[in-house]
């Protein structure tokens, strides 16, 4: 996906703006403890019976060492493996990145990506050591693992700089805020506010009474109510626009997560915005990035063309769960059959959904965190299409695994277990021949399946019906042992020719 380029400063009215900081690490380190603890902690504005936290971002105001009161926004990204794609959008929306380290666990493998995912956003980072209230807490061990995997701490060899935690009990968290404050400063974010506001959209999603709405991070300049906003090909108005706490705003300016209501198409998720002040001047940019701009309408991977192809629809509550299900698919996807995502989209499974599904009975639509609307629960009724609706990503993950089973192409294994080299032949009947022979190898089995070869050729099958030894009946004959045997056949069994007992299994 090609971005543009965020708007630049003017060297004159450049200003200190809040750092936007996103935390990462293994999904069991308590990255969202920690974020629950900030929240909670450090958010001014409360509603009654607490916050109400409405978009997947959120401010925060914390008192530095000197007294002063700063801000920091904090990106709310899911933290398991599945969400790497989302992971990495909110590292580059970013500044800076906080990599929570378990003083259990240590470093495991989801820790390392995630460490991969900052190096390569190109951020400062901060290494917050959690957990360290537990009895099992090896906090000096920890500090070694990571410079055994190259995360060179400072005292340590290095100057990555780390805060040991407890997420839980508040422990080291204003030192870590402390931290940011510090690594902010020493980094020197800037932004004009005087600019038209620019930025990364974070989230997307569809509601039922109020359309499409995103979550956007400005990185520079501000926005204001009347304003429009593009992302990609998708228009917005600033006629709604909230923040965090979902309260209505007419004026925000960098580093704000803010929600903005009413798209007129999904804006793709990681997509940088760029705002104007007349619908004029939003349209031509538009039209001069449309050729470029990739529609999230259809699934971009083929499958093999080898393989036998599942058609699939997806519907999912936001735009960010679609990525994460590409994702798992993936690994399902083999060279004998594949997933073809022939549609997705955000909100409820419709009519237009099934139809598009019955033209190809193969198709198979699944939901997450979503459901069938009343229309389509009716119309199901009549067409019967395989419909599942998921709310926990492995279940579905799991549930597409038995579909492929079940789909998978079957493959005939024919398994010789005997041969027979035909010495003579006796009378023959319509369709039945007598036979003599010696058994080559393996055995031969009365009433088992034979293939007749003639110089190594297959000309014909039959069926044994009738087997003797030393001229008495035998349920089966083994190697080395002469027999008699009546087969059913419709081809004329010859001297010379090879009777290859065999049977079928279906893999």
């Amino acid at each position: 996906m090609n971005k543009e380029p965020l708007q630049k400063n003017e060297e004159g009215n450049k200003k200190v703006r809040p750092p936007v900081v996103v935390v990462m690490g293994h999904v069991d380190h308590g990255k969202s403890t920690l974020l629950d603890y900030i929240r909670k902690s450090n958010v001014v504005e409360k509603e009654a019976g607490g916050i109400t936290q409405s978009i997947s971002a959120y401010e925060v105001n914390h008192k530095s060492e000197i007294g002063e009161n700063r801000a920091i926004t904090f990106l709310d990204t899911p933290g398991h493996e599945a969400f790497s794609k989302m992971r990495a959008r909110g590292a580059e929306a970013a500044d800076i990145a906080i990599l929570v380290v378990s003083a259990e666990d240590s470093v495991k493998a989801q820790t390392i990506e995630a460490y991969n995912t900052i190096i390569e956003s190109k951020i400062p980072y901060i290494v917050a050591i959690n957990k360290i209230d537990r009895p099992n807490a090896n906090i000096e061990k920890t500090k070694m693992d990571l410079v055994e995997k190259g995360i060179y701490l400072e005292g340590l060899g290095g100057d990555i700089p780390f805060v040991p935690i407890s997420a839980k009990v508040g422990t080291g968290i204003n030192e870590l805020l402390d931290m940011i404050i510090l690594v902010s400063d020493m980094q020197s974010f800037t932004g004009n506010s005087e600019q038209n506001a620019s930025g990364i959209i974070i989230e997307a999603n569809r509601e039922p009474k109020r359309g499409i709405s995103a979550t956007a991070i400005i990185k520079n300049g501000t926005l204001k109510s009347g304003m429009f906003v593009v992302a990609g090909q998708a228009l917005v108005t600033t006629r709604i626009m909230e923040n965090f706490l979902g309260k209505a705003i007419k004026e925000v300016t960098f580093s704000s997560p803010i929600l903005l209501v009413g798209f007129e198409s999904m804006p793709e998720v990681g997509s940088t915005f760029e705002s104007f002040s007349t619908k004029k001047e939003a349209e031509n940019y538009i039209n001069q990035i449309k050729s470029e701009t990739i529609q999230n309408i259809n699934y971009k991977g083929v499958a093999p063309s080898s393989g036998k192809i599942i058609p699939i629809i997806i519907k999912t509550d936001v735009v960010g769960s679609m990525e994460a299900i590409e994702k798992e698919m993936g690994k399902l996807n083999n060279e004998e059959i594949s997933y073809k995502i022939i549609s997705s989209g955000v909100g409820a499974i419709n009519e237009s959904d099934l139809k598009m599904a019955n033209a190809n009975k193969e198709t198979i639509i699944v939901g997450f965190n979503t459901k069938l609307d009343n229309g389509a629960r009716d119309l199901n009724e009549t067409l019967k299409i395989n419909v599942e609706v998921f709310d926990i990503i492995y279940k579905l993950t799991d549930w597409l695994k038995i579909i492929i089973e079940e789909r998978k192409p079957k493959i005939e294994i024919v398994e010789v277990t005997g041969s027979l080299k035909i010495l003579k032949t006796f009378g023959a009947t319509k369709d039945k021949q007598v036979v003599g022979g010696k058994v080559l190898n393996g055995r031969i089995v009365n009433g088992g399946q034979v293939r007749i070869m003639r110089r190594d050729f297959e000309i014909g099958r039959g069926k044994i019906i009738e087997l003797q030894h030393n001229k008495i009946k035998a349920k089966e004959v083994l190697e080395e042992n002469d027999c008699g045997v009546q087969v059913e056949t419709k081809i004329n069994i010859a001297p010379g020719d090879v009777l290859e007992a065999f049977i079928i299994t279906i893999k």
